[in-house]
């Protein structure tokens, strides 16, 4: 298993435009990282290949995965369509960068939205997409992430509806928290279809500690975002789960807590390495 650190683990640094995606390469790689995983949402294709062509060479660092920024929960047919091609570019930029695999999401709830008016636009929208990714030898990755696609029964159903064999999963270690679903049992149920993995944590916190930015799962629960293996996921199980399943792919670092995040990642890699170290 290979470590990588997503940019979402940075995006502050990216809202404020004070990075670029080289920069954030740079960045990676003096973490320790072996890799990268970049993000449909801040990338541009006319100013960042060859910047993040270089970048990679010069730190000696993979691209992991190229997470698109989907949402197919949609219910105009033209947004659905842009959604499919946020995928699809997903894709040729994965082949262009050398990663294998593309990150997705179903979609998730707006207004008064049901799973079943949504699930046909998200089957059919996984299906083309999932096509054409076949064609490129990419396999297309669907995070647990949402009310649609969060609990374990959602995710399977998805991909097995879907039919495809180039749709499987991205296995968050933390959202399951967010849909009072524990990452044990998660990972039990879908060691089968995992083909990336997002290494998140959270902790529960009271009420006097709702500082920054919180999460509230299903049941009502408040958790923070925390550097992995600082908080409530049980990630010595997750993690020997996956090497006795024999997975070989990447575990890619996501921080979503509220410390100083270039800071908060850095430890965030480390800390992965140590429990990889224990095995």
């Amino acid at each position: 298993m290979k470590i990588a650190l997503s940019a979402w683990s940075c995006h502050q640094s990216f809202y404020d435009k004070t990075w670029t995606n080289a920069d954030f390469i740079d960045y990676a790689a003096s973490t320790g990282a072996n890799g990268v995983e970049l993000l449909s949402m801040f990338w541009n294709s006319d100013t960042d290949i060859e910047p993040v062509q270089e970048a990679l060479r010069r730190n000696g660092l993979e691209l992991a995965c190229f997470g698109a920024s989907n949402n197919l929960a949609q219910i105009d047919e033209e947004k659905r369509k842009e959604q499919v091609q946020d995928i699809c570019s997903s894709v040729d930029m994965a082949v262009l960068l050398g990663a294998k695999v593309v990150r997705v999401f179903s979609g998730d709830k707006s207004g008064d939205m049901t799973f079943e008016q949504a699930k046909d636009w998200i089957l059919d929208g996984l299906r083309e997409a999932a096509a054409y990714a076949g064609t490129k030898g990419i396999t297309l990755c669907l995070e647990n992430h949402g009310l649609f696609a969060g609990k374990v029964e959602q995710v399977s159903k998805i991909i097995a509806e879907v039919g495809s064999p180039y749709l499987r999963q991205t296995f968050d270690t933390g959202n399951f928290l967010l849909v009072d679903e524990q990452p044990n049992g998660a990972i039990v149920e879908l060691i089968d279809l995992v083909s990336h993995v997002h290494l998140k944590d959270f902790k529960k916190i009271t009420e006097s500690e709702h500082k920054g930015r919180t999460y509230t799962s299903l049941s009502g629960d408040v958790y923070a975002g925390q550097v992995p293996g600082e908080g409530d996921v049980d990630l010595p199980f997750v993690l020997s789960s996956l090497k006795r399943a024999g997975y070989t792919g990447w575990l890619s670092v996501e921080y979503e807590g509220n410390e100083d995040q270039r800071q908060a990642s850095a430890r965030s890699i480390s800390n992965l390495a140590k429990l990889l170290e224990q095995l």
